[in-house]
């Protein structure tokens, strides 16, 4: 299996299929989506299968699709089966802000998706038209509901942490939860280069969150082997979990699990780090297989042992809809 300078194993790929989005998430694309001028077009199927075919060769199990919104690809349900029909993957996983959700999640899951995150801010509907820029919330619920009727191996909400909301989306969520067999994970809000003014007037520490989860009687379990960073959290009286995503916390990269691939072919070793290396041009061909794998394993050498977000410093991350968040 892959495996960092530092002793980290990586059985875990983030590939991104696309950039584009449909929301205007303050946070992530608050003018809504811009495609680059010049910019190269999206990996394609058999760039993906190559790319997918060597994580695989290098002990990859898990493969997340992300954007960007991934359903905003016609072809989403076919890259699901494809990846999923690739030997040594195990697990294919969907993040989506959930708009097509309830037409897509029997496709989806009949081609092997297994696991499925859908992003939700704010369950007031005003205040997720407001977020998101899109007045969609009844249908990202009706999707969500459509997916629990079918068995996937985890329905997942991933909403960001901010400032002033917080406690009216806390007793929120739990209400939603308590019949509902889904985790709620909230993420800390996270800078980037297009986000300065929203990061400044809306982060919280998610400490106080914890705080009170601790309080109300919700009891931290083990984090999953495979899983991600979240510290997630279960109660007896509710048949869902909360979660916390910290990205400030001490030894929050410790446990880091996951590489990431771009649109257009860019791996990625830190969400926060600068640069990137270009694998698309070893996608094109069979015979480059090996080529395209040591690569890989050259290139996790470099990866460093933590973010610098305490010093301020996220990298050349502009916008998280470039390479999934």
């Amino acid at each position: 299996m892959l495996q960092d300078t530092h002793g980290r194993k990586f059985p875990y790929l983030r590939l991104s299929v696309t950039d584009a989005c449909n929301f205007r998430c303050g946070y992530c694309l608050p003018n809504g989506y811009q495609k680059p001028a010049g910019c190269a077009p999206f990996l394609n199927q058999n760039e993906i299968r190559q790319l997918v075919t060597a994580f695989a060769n290098l002990g990859c199990q898990k493969v997340r699709l992300t954007g960007g919104e991934p359903t905003l690809r016609r072809d989403i349900v076919d890259i699901t089966r494809m990846i999923s029909e690739t030997p040594g993957i195990q697990t294919v996983a969907l993040s989506t802000n959930g708009y097509r959700l309830e037409h897509l999640a029997t496709s989806l899951y009949e081609a092997g998706l297994k696991s499925l995150n859908i992003s939700v801010d704010s369950l007031d509907p005003q205040r997720f038209a407001d977020f998101t820029g899109q007045d969609m919330l009844p249908r990202v619920l009706d999707g969500i509901d459509r997916a629990l009727e079918l068995p996937f191996k985890s329905v997942k909400v991933n909403s960001v942490l901010m400032r002033g909301t917080w406690e009216e989306e806390l007793d929120r969520f739990s209400e939603w939860i308590r019949l509902r067999p889904v985790t709620v994970r909230w993420i800390e809000l996270m800078p980037t280069g297009g986000n300065a003014r929203f990061f400044q007037d809306h982060f919280i520490s998610s400490q106080k969150l914890r705080d009170r989860l601790l309080d109300r009687g919700w009891m931290p379990i083990p984090r999953d082997e495979d899983g991600g960073p979240a510290q997630e959290f279960l109660h007896p009286e509710y048949l869902g979990r909360l979660g916390v995503i910290a990205p400030y916390a001490r030894n929050f990269c410790q446990s880091c699990n996951r590489l990431r691939v771009t649109s257009r072919g860019g791996l990625r070793l830190c969400l926060f780090g600068d640069g990137e290396q270009d694998l698309r041009p070893l996608m094109q061909e069979s015979a480059q297989l090996t080529e395209l794998t040591q690569t890989i394993e050259r290139a996790l050498l470099g990866k460093a042992i933590s973010h610098a977000l305490e010093t301020g410093s996220f990298g050349n991350n502009q916008t998280f809809s470039a390479m999934g968040g």
